[in-house]
């Protein structure tokens, strides 16, 4: 298995696309609330991010949902608008470590 923690990321947002900002936990929502973040609560209340087969729907709109909400594209790479307080899911996605990554390599475990 290759060591993921060498892998620089660059800024693609690949891993946003992949919709891992719907496996907030409810440590993540607490934070949130005594953060007073109401404007990552508000987004949560309205998606409500739910998986419907192999992709993620708004529970409220049946809407599908590409991406992370708060995936901000830049000229020439992706941000993150709310990094600091981002999710555990998020905070521990190392780059290169699954396929999706451009940093992956064959080889590696996923």
């Amino acid at each position: 298995m290759a060591n993921h923690n060498n892998s620089q990321c660059l800024q693609c947002g690949k891993c946003c696309l992949a919709n891992v900002f719907s496996l907030y936990t409810e440590k993540d929502l607490e934070r949130w609330k005594q953060e007073k973040r109401y404007d990552i609560l508000h987004v949560m209340e309205h998606w409500q991010p739910i998986w419907a087969g192999d992709h993620l729907i708004s529970a409220g709109t049946g809407m599908y949902l590409h991406g992370c909400p708060f995936l901000k594209y830049m000229e020439d790479h992706t941000a993150c608008s709310i990094y600091e307080t981002r999710p555990k899911i998020c905070r521990d996605y190392e780059p290169g470590s699954s396929r999706i990554c451009p940093t992956w390599e064959a080889g590696d475990s996923e």
